[in-house]
């Protein structure tokens, strides 16, 4: 059986299954948990070697080796998408959402304005309004089925309303868009014009579906103004409790300001757990990711045509990228209310609701399928009877 089919216990303490957390959020815990962005599956077996060869070892004195961690993130890009990075123009932090955070105090002032494009996570709103900064939206529009950027509105925002940073989600959350170059080329070119740095959040870029290309801003942004957050194995090999978050800031002048400001802190400081586990996943963990890919590809495909075939009152949108799914209610018809009950107490479905990622959402709902083939299968079985009772 493949690793990726496997039932695996879900222990209380998982945020997603603990019954705190799902009293709080749905009234119950009575439902199936596919709302918080993690997986169910266990690391790859390099993984797990690593951390238990620490274990066993039992001496932790100082350590550190981020070098290595960087190297081994370098030869990762260029090896899966001939990316070319250079290891010394890498910031290690605790985590991605304390980069981000850090970026937006050091890079803007308070009461400046940082531009998101909604629906998008729903961190990136508390992150900004936190820093005191204003949250600016420039909404994703639905061209022919698909979520755009709507480059109008835009260039509006950013003349208009004192625009310091551009907060981009690449591969998007909770849409599954993956920009294409000529889409990027032109956020770019508009940043440009108006003096508007952006911080690329690419934690999900590892999660790549067929014929499509991933297009880190590190590859197409010329002048080297722009910051990628490349992110942490967070996302790609389920190390969510275990990972530090990488930033790849290419200026040298705001890479040494940034460098500064984490290091006055101590906050550049991995464990050695953390550290040694990266370098695994992203030195012996390839295999892993592929059968992984594999998996969701397998997933998606399913889900499509269950949704047409049986669901045709649901609407999908295709990912591109990330193991998220984006779901359009509205055609159900019920009220906001309707649809939690029907969802909660009928489906007995927890999903990530769409009010949270800005914007009028509270129609959709985003559901994460880094799940065994049967239990996303049963999720949407449970999902058709309760419609089908409606």
């Amino acid at each position: 059986m493949s690793l990726f089919n496997k039932e695996y216990s879900s222990e209380n303490n998982f945020a997603k299954s603990n019954p705190n957390y799902l009293n709080s959020m749905f009234g119950t815990t009575d439902v199936m948990p596919l709302w918080i962005a993690d997986m169910d599956f266990k690391v790859a077996e390099p993984i797990s070697n690593e951390l238990k060869r620490l274990v066993d070892r039992g001496i932790y004195a100082y350590e550190f080796n981020a070098q290595d961690v960087f190297s081994a993130i370098a030869n990762w890009n260029f090896k899966r998408r001939d990316l070319s990075l250079d290891p010394d123009a890498f910031v290690q932090v605790p985590s991605v959402l304390s980069g981000i955070s850090l970026l937006i105090r050091e890079l803007s002032e308070i009461n400046d304005a940082v531009l998101i494009q909604t629906p998008v996570y729903h961190q990136f709103n508390k992150l900004i309004a936190t820093a005191k900064r204003r949250v600016i939206e420039n909404p994703l529009k639905i061209v022919g089925g698909n979520y755009e950027m709507d480059f109008e509105d835009l260039e509006l925002k950013l003349e208009r309303e004192n625009v310091k940073l551009i907060l981009l989600c690449n591969p998007h959350n909770p849409v599954g868009r993956v920009w294409n170059k000529k889409e990027m080329q032109r956020l770019i070119q508009l940043a440009d014009k108006y003096d508007v740095r952006i911080i690329s959040d690419e934690i999900h870029s590892d999660i790549i579906y067929s014929k499509i290309k991933f297009n880190s801003i590190a590859s197409i942004d010329k002048l080297k103004k722009h910051i990628a957050v490349i992110g942490s194995p967070a996302k790609t090999f389920g190390m969510h409790s275990i990972s530090n978050g990488y930033l790849y800031i290419h200026d040298k002048h705001t890479h040494k300001q940034f460098k500064s400001l984490v290091d006055s802190m101590y906050l550049d400081h991995g464990n050695v757990f953390s550290t040694y586990a990266t370098i695994a996943a992203y030195t012996k963990g390839e295999d892993w990711v592929n059968e992984f890919i594999v998996h969701l590809e397998k997933s998606n495909k399913w889900i499509k045509d269950f949704i047409q075939t049986e669901l045709p009152e649901v609407k999908m949108f295709n990912p591109e990228g990330t193991y998220q799914i984006w779901l359009d209610f509205s055609r159900l018809d019920l009220s906001d209310d309707g649809l939690k009950y029907l969802l909660i107490h009928k489906a007995k479905l927890a999903l990530t609701p769409g009010s949270w990622f800005g914007g009028s959402h509270s129609q959709f709902m985003r559901i994460n399928i880094a799940s065994p083939f049967a239990k996303i299968q049963e999720a949407f079985y449970q999902l058709k009877r309760a419609v089908k009772e409606e």
